[in-house]
């Protein structure tokens, strides 16, 4: 994905966010920002990758605000949200009528509904008050794109890119059914703390390598998969990948700019620029196919 004008002062907002979280101290805030600015300034080119732009953004503030993880307290709220309704959310994924095919479909439509837990995104408020009640409306509206049916013959061998902490929790019921039928799964989460992503230290944290057959990470913090600093582990294991499902904007960001197929984008369109790129309207509920 190609970046847009309005991702500019998204992720200058983003930025802000995570100084706010790090420190109370106004001047490294403004620190922060100017640094944001600088690195905007340096490298914004129209018809670059978005996630060109926003990892040396990311990792300047960082740098500034001496914080490898000031996303850490939001992260640990996500998991504990996530954990509380996990009975919950499993009742509606395995509803008892031991059909494999239509709880592979409900397990990936309340994994994309998870994807709601995201911060900093400008304009979205994530709904962790009332995540129970967003999440049941949000199940009874299901997939806006839905082509899970074109992923059935292809669940061999899939090769998983997580997202966000506390929807990785419910990531894990897509696992399940998986390798109910028959499928391997390698999970693949973050090399190092990059906003509010999964590492593996929430991996270990929920004992997640459990329900999968291996865990990889991307090499690094960069948004999304930044194959330049991916391991060769995970560069083969994208290359023989019976399927690639790839959660969320930043991992679509990344991977829309790469030729893997078959690829299965799961997410929730938070963002104009990203509903205009994958042809769905913001608030939209996403399981795309291309093959």
């Amino acid at each position: 994905m190609k970046v847009h004008p309005r991702c500019s002062y998204c992720l200058l907002s983003r930025v802000h966010q995570e100084a706010e979280l790090s420190t109370d101290d106004q001047e490294l805030i403004h620190k922060a920002i100017l640094g944001g600015i600088e690195v905007l300034n340096a490298l914004y080119e129209p018809g670059m990758p978005a996630a060109e732009l926003s990892t040396p953004m990311h990792r300047k503030a960082y740098e500034i605000l001496d914080d490898n993880d000031p996303y850490k307290s939001m992260k640990e709220l996500s998991s504990k949200t996530a954990e509380r309704f996990m009975p919950v959310i499993r009742s509606h994924v395995f509803n008892g009528d031991n059909d494999d095919v239509a709880t592979f479909k409900r397990a990936v439509l309340a994994a994309v509904i998870g994807n709601y837990f995201d911060y900093g995104v400008m304009g979205l408020e994530v709904p962790i008050d009332v995540f129970d009640e967003t999440f049941k409306e949000h199940f009874q509206r299901g997939l806006d794109i839905d082509d899970t049916d074109k992923m059935l013959d292809k669940l061999s061998n899939v090769v998983y890119l997580a997202d966000n902490c506390g929807e990785i929790l419910i990531d894990t019921f897509v696992f399940e059914i998986v390798k109910k039928m028959g499928g391997k799964i390698t999970l693949v989460v973050r090399g190092a703390p990059i906003l509010n992503d999964v590492t593996m230290e929430e991996i270990e944290e929920f004992g997640i390598a459990d329900k999968v057959d291996r865990v990889l990470t991307t090499g690094s913090n960069a948004i999304g998969v930044r194959l330049q600093e991916a391991p060769l582990a995970l560069k083969d294991a994208l290359d023989n990948a019976s399927l690639i499902i790839s959660k969320g904007m930043a991992n679509y960001e990344t991977l829309s700019e790469e030729n893997y197929r078959p690829i299965a984008y799961l997410l929730k369109v938070k963002c104009d620029p990203v509903g205009e790129d994958i042809g769905a309207p913001r608030g939209c509920s996403v399981a795309r196919l291309l093959e």
